[in-house]
């Protein structure tokens, strides 16, 4: 204190110590900037202070460094003004700062201060968070985008993996996590009047494996090293093994196979499997055939006998990778690749696919027209070749005899006659059975006899007239028949034919005489005793009903009288029947008078 006071009242006492005024701040007392951008911060000091004073820049009470100060001089020598400028490249975090800039001489060692407050400008200040953070395929995600800014902000902007999301506007974006956030980022972009300012955050997706690249075929030479590569993204990155199709053991893991020095037996479909994810989705396989170039393999197809003179044909099957240049038959005196010579005849045609790697396959096919002795002795070969090498096989012509085949002509022939002859047997047998049990069928007649019987006849013959001028007239009346229940029996004529009368069976409820014999009327005076006359019956069985056709009733015998229906001579009369005492009477009975002509039979 006692220094400074001494330097006030030494320049006092020359009368010319002036004290500075308070600076002044261009633009003040707020500035305003635009944060990153470079600005000058301008304090000014004037009057006519001595001596002259010095401008000092403040923040929080601590001194600013890089402030440049530059004088300005009047006439005569006098000090006109001082300025200080402060350079600075302001921040948002600068915003609301404030400055001192205070002007200090020795006339004044504590100094007049003037302060300046910054007001800034600056574009947003983003924060982008993804909730949750770590999700399963298939869950939904939150994106919120926070952003401080001055002046306002005056949009959002949301972007995919730099494709914009289309409808979303505001601070908040709900999504459904799949495998494409994993590596494709949301972004968030906020704007204001200053400029804009984006954030961008990626999603930890954990889903199932998935085929990024298929293995390819491969085609190698034998002996050569065989890759194979399959390429599965996941999150967990997946386990990739090779397999053999058909077989369990695992050859390799990882995205690459390699066989070493491949053979014929390496030939075949790889596969690559990838084991499904956490949640249990995605996986898979994937495979891949490996060809391997090697010589020509031949293999002789089965070839159907032949007959002497007759056609024959030989085939082979030929597995060649690369395919065969040309696939030759060959013999004895000659050979052949395609087309005809003489007796042969080569065509190719694709074979099906055999085993995997074993490359395409062709069927040689050597036709024979009229084979001789020579062709069934002699071998034929079937040879291939390519770039790689040649195969080949030998295919034999097998002989059919004609002997064998006759024989079974023969055989079949001899046993198919042997079956005829044996069913028409049965059938002749079945048949003769069937017309004896036929013709055992019997029309039973029952005749009732009546007290008025000769009234009857006295009737008939007025009905007959004279009997001298007829001859003998015999009529037999009935008023029932039974008859098989299939038809009418089988005609039986007992005159062979001459009078072309169907004799029938019939049983009549006669008694017998004493002397054991049948009753029977008294011979006729008319004609020679025992001359039997018959009597068709047929317009008679035409008027029973089919429903008492052999119908079973009491009274009927089962076995008729050798002489039941044999005709007689009628007599001029007789009286009723000397019976014997133990012998009831017959009953007879009126049968009606038939409607057709009558028979007249003359003896």
């Amino acid at each position: 204190m006692l220094v400074p006071t001494l330097l006030v009242l030494f320049f006092c006492l020359r009368g010319r110590a002036v004290p500075p005024e308070a600076p002044q701040v261009l633009g003040g007392p707020s500035v305003s900037l635009v944060a990153g951008i470079p600005a000058n911060l301008t304090c000014r000091s004037r009057g006519d202070a001595r001596p002259t004073p010095e401008l000092l820049w403040f923040r929080d009470g601590v001194r600013l460094d890089g402030a440049t100060f530059h004088q300005t001089l009047l006439k005569e020598g006098t000090t006109g003004s001082v300025e200080s400028i402060l350079s600075l490249t302001p921040s948002s975090h600068d915003d609301g700062a404030t400055l001192v800039c205070r002007a200090r001489s020795q006339a004044m060692p504590a100094g007049k201060d003037t302060a300046v407050t910054l007001s800034l400008q600056y574009p947003p200040v983003v924060t982008l968070s993804a909730e949750p953070q770590t999700v399963q395929e298939g869950e939904k995600v939150t994106f919120r985008c926070q952003a401080t800014a001055q002046p306002p902000v005056t949009g959002y902007r949301w972007a995919k993996g730099g494709s914009p999301v289309l409808g979303a506007r505001g601070p908040m974006l709900v999504v459904v996590a799949d495998a494409s956030f994993l590596t494709a980022p949301v972004s968030c972009e906020v704007s204001n009047a200053v400029g804009s300012a984006n954030r961008s955050t990626a999603l930890d997706v954990q889903f199932g494996p998935i085929l990024q690249a298929k293995p390819k075929p491969v085609s190698v030479d034998l002996g050569n090293d065989a890759f194979f590569t399959c390429v599965w993204r996941g999150n967990p990155l997946p386990r990739v093994t090779w397999t053999r199709r058909g077989d369990a053991q695992v050859l390799a893991s990882g995205p690459t196979l390699r066989l070493p020095a491949v053979g014929p037996e390496d030939a075949g479909d790889y596969v690559c499997k990838a084991e499904p994810g956490l949640s249990g989705l995605g996986g898979g396989a994937a495979e891949a055939r490996l060809t391997v170039n090697a010589p020509p393999v031949v293999t002789a197809l089965h070839s159907a006998p032949a007959f002497l003179r007759g056609p024959a044909r030989l085939q082979c099957l030929v597995f060649a990778s690369p395919a065969p240049e040309a696939v030759i038959w060959s013999w004895d005196d000659g050979f052949l690749a395609a087309g005809s010579r003489g007796r042969f005849l080569v065509e190719t045609f694709p074979a099906p696919e055999g085993r995997g790697g074993q490359g395409p396959g062709l069927i040689s096919v050597l036709h024979i027209s009229g084979t001789q002795e020579s062709d069934f002795s002699r071998g034929f070969n079937c040879s291939a070749r390519n770039r790689l090498g040649e195969g080949g096989t030998r295919v034999s012509l097998g002989r059919r005899d004609l002997l064998p085949m006759v024989r079974i002509v023969a055989g079949v022939a001899a046993v198919a006659m042997t079956l005829l002859t044996i069913i028409t047997g049965v059938v002749l047998c079945c048949w003769r059975h069937s017309k004896a049990s036929f013709s055992n069928q019997k029309n039973l007649v029952r005749i009732l006899g009546s007290s008025d019987a000769s009234s009857s006849r006295g009737h008939e013959e007025e009905e007959t007239g004279n009997g001298e001028d007829q001859g003998p007239i015999v009529h037999t009346d009935h008023s029932d028949l039974v008859l098989d229940e299939e038809g009418a029996l089988e005609a039986k004529d007992p005159t062979n034919g001459y009078y072309k009368v169907r004799g029938v069976s019939v049983s009549l409820s006669l008694g017998e005489a004493p002397g054991g014999g049948l009753f029977l009327p008294p011979s006729s005076p008319l004609g020679p005793p025992g001359t039997p006359t018959f009597y068709d019956f047929n317009p008679h069985l035409g008027m029973v009903p089919a429903c008492r056709l052999y119908r079973a009733r009491a009274g009927y015998l089962t076995t008729p009288h050798p002489r039941a229906f044999t005709s007689y001579i009628k007599p001029t009369s007789f009286g009723p029947p000397d019976l014997a005492p133990s012998t009831p009477p017959f009953p007879y009975a009126a049968f009606p008078t038939p409607s057709h002509p009558r028979l007249q039979t003359h003896v």
